[in-house]
């Protein structure tokens, strides 16, 4: 019986740098057999080591159409993530996963979605809005507002341009008051209140919404009043993850287990967990 924590081996084929202390990385699999095997649906999470030092739980960032590799996206905050802050291409590290349940991008089919992110919070975002580009004609009108404290805090920046060029997709970005520069052509103000502000109608549609809890709090009482019942709004609570199997504890909250019956959960759902987090 294989070992449930010894991860895969990685190979680096790419490290992008996003902000001062946020960088994503492309890897896949050195066992070809491995590769053959490996599938996910967007919104899993995997665990990923750097050899000595520790391992860190990340969303898998990539669209799950992508098949040659996968990326995550992380800040550097410790010793694990100061690892692979300094990790380069051709270098190997550990991969275990997926784990978690996704996104239910099969029960969206025929909906509007409206996605909303704050700062660090768009990578688990931003697989969900690959797939449903990908599978455009399953979708209604997408909808992306996505704010950080300022513009040299803002992920994937390049790709925004790239999903506001298709149909029927509309793309707000904004950064938090003092953090625009001269340059800046996009919307200044709180993630809430430039959603509010943003005029999106919500007639048969379902929001994903991830960012920090004071940017879900007051995002909240805006998607309510768009008309947005609590099992029609999803967000993602990867970062409660430790082991990643169930065994440790650590996530647990109320009758569930973060990592086995999420991380993605309806607000609905959440709302029962209130007093755990």
């Amino acid at each position: 019986m294989k070992n449930i924590y010894q991860p895969e081996l990685m190979e680096i084929l790419q490290v992008r740098q996003h902000t001062a202390d946020v960088k994503s990385v492309r890897i896949r699999f050195k066992d070809p057999a491995a590769a053959a095997a490996f599938s996910f649906r967007v919104g899993q999470f995997g665990i990923f080591s750097a050899f000595g030092q520790g391992e860190s739980t990340f969303n898998i960032c990539s669209s799950s159409n992508w098949k040659d590799y996968l990326e995550f996206c992380f800040r550097k905050t410790g010793k694990v993530t100061e690892a692979l802050w300094q990790a380069e291409e051709g270098d190997t590290i550990g991969f275990r996963g997926p784990y978690g349940n996704g996104y239910p991008m099969e029960a969206w089919e025929g909906k509007d979605l409206i996605f909303v992110a704050g700062g660090i919070a768009m990578p688990p975002v931003r697989c969900a809005i690959w797939y449903a580009l990908e599978n455009r004609a399953k979708y209604g009108n997408i909808s992306i507002v996505y704010g950080a404290r300022t513009v040299g805090d803002l992920v994937f920046a390049d790709e925004l341009d790239k999903w506001a060029g298709y149909e029927n997709v509309r793309v707000v970005q904004c950064v938090d008051p003092g953090g625009a520069t001269p340059e800046w052509k996009g919307e200044v103000g709180f993630v809430p209140k430039v959603l509010e502000q943003a005029g999106l109608t919500a007639h048969n549609a379902v929001a994903l919404v991830v960012g920090p809890p004071v940017m879900i709090k007051f995002s909240m009482p805006v998607l309510d009043k768009m008309g947005l019942a609590l099992k029609d709004i999803y967000t993602s609570l990867e970062n409660r993850m430790k082991c990643g199997v169930g065994k440790c504890g650590r996530c647990n909250a109320g009758p569930v287990y973060v990592c086995k019956d999420g991380p993605v959960f309806n607000m609905e759902m959440v709302r029962t967990l209130h007093d755990d987090f």
